[in-house]
């Protein structure tokens, strides 16, 4: 699924009409579908999903068509909204429009006109979204080359997707785990895919230290960039210079509004994310950074295409979707690029 593709919601209390418009929608305009049964499945799915357009019946169980169109607008007001009805009559019509509906269609669909209308209402959309979005600066931190791919590749193709300004640092050229310099023009390739710039430093491999010296690293790094987001290795983690850098950034940016901790493959069960960044149209773009990674790919099964896809359908299960990258949250002030419903954990 390409990561451009139209994220659309379809709120029909009618199975064979909500099956009807998810398969004229996934066919014909290669559309992400995700479907609501009535309008409180569908403000709930809405929030978590954010989608670029809603398609929706006007009467339903629980909240009609209309009152679902003015809770659509206080709860996600960029959003536009098709109406859809089988009373055709002005009434209905002029009812739609002054509670806001984008456009009015009516059954039996035109299903030419339905793919036509969802295009063009998601590109304004969109269009609506970004006006009313401040763009980010993100700062990705990691101990390795590759350390920062595999655990926010997805989210950073969603910032670079919707425009956000994208550095990464990597602490140590790797040289443990391969020939540095093999890891240096690799890290370089995948910042190139991303369009981020690349600080990449040279400490030791295996005995980078939490305190001091690191810290003056990232915060000058942090000076320069001026991150509104940062994404860093988390403290439950088995290897020492992925608890060093969490230390380290940790303090560095102690300034920065919205901080949080990616998973790695080494990371301990007391990993507990808490935030859970949807990267549905997005996993082909993450697998493509690590395959940049070619000189590890032969040792390291993590790197593996089936694995990594698992890894996110898996983490799915708590952020709703086909595929997530999940955070523990240090720090959060800004959004989420793709991120939905907070999980509270119980301790």
């Amino acid at each position: 699924m390409s990561a451009d593709a139209i994220r659309a919601l379809v709120v029909d209390d009618d199975p064979d009409v909500s099956l009807l418009v998810k398969t004229v929608l996934e066919r014909r305009a290669g559309c992400i579908v995700e479907l609501a049964v009535d309008g409180h499945d569908a403000i709930e799915k809405a929030i978590t999903v954010r989608p670029d357009v809603v398609v929706t019946d006007i009467e339903m169980p629980g909240l009609t068509g209309l009152e679902l169109l003015a809770e659509l607008h206080r709860q996600v007001p960029a959003v536009p909204v098709v109406v859809m009805t089988a009373h055709v009559s002005v009434e209905y019509a002029v009812q739609a429009l002054r509670a806001q509906a984008d456009e009015f269609l009516t059954k039996p669909l035109d299903t030419a006109r339905l793919v036509d209308v969802v295009q063009r209402l998601a590109a304004e959309g969109r269009r609506r979204r970004d006006d009313g979005r401040r763009k980010e600066i993100v700062l990705a931190v990691g101990a390795h080359p590759d350390d920062v791919e595999i655990g926010v590749g997805g989210a950073l193709s969603a910032h670079a997707a919707a425009g956000d300004d994208i550095t990464i640092l990597t602490l140590s050229r790797g040289s443990r785990g391969g020939d540095a310099d093999s890891r240096q023009n690799e890290s370089l390739a995948a910042a190139e895919m991303l369009g981020a710039r690349l600080f990449l430093k040279d400490l030791v491999d295996t005995e980078i230290s939490g305190g001091g010296s690191t810290v003056r690293l990232i915060e000058e790094v942090v000076r320069q960039v001026q991150p509104t987001i940062v994404y860093t290795h988390s403290p439950h983690d088995r290897h020492q210079d992925h608890r060093a850098i969490n230390e380290a950034t940790t303090v560095a940016t102690r300034n920065v509004g919205t901080v949080a901790c990616y998973q790695s493959p080494s990371s301990t069960i007391d990993f507990r994310p808490t935030r859970f960044v949807r990267i549905d149209g997005y996993v082909e773009q993450k697998l493509r950074l690590l395959a940049c990674f070619d000189s590890q790919t032969a040792s390291r099964t993590y790197l593996d295409p089936e694995f990594v896809r698992a890894t996110a359908r898996y983490w799915s299960r708590f952020g709703g979707g086909e595929a997530v990258e999940p955070l523990e949250i240090v720090r959060e002030t800004a959004a989420f690029v793709g991120a939905h419903e907070l999980v509270r954990q119980e301790t």
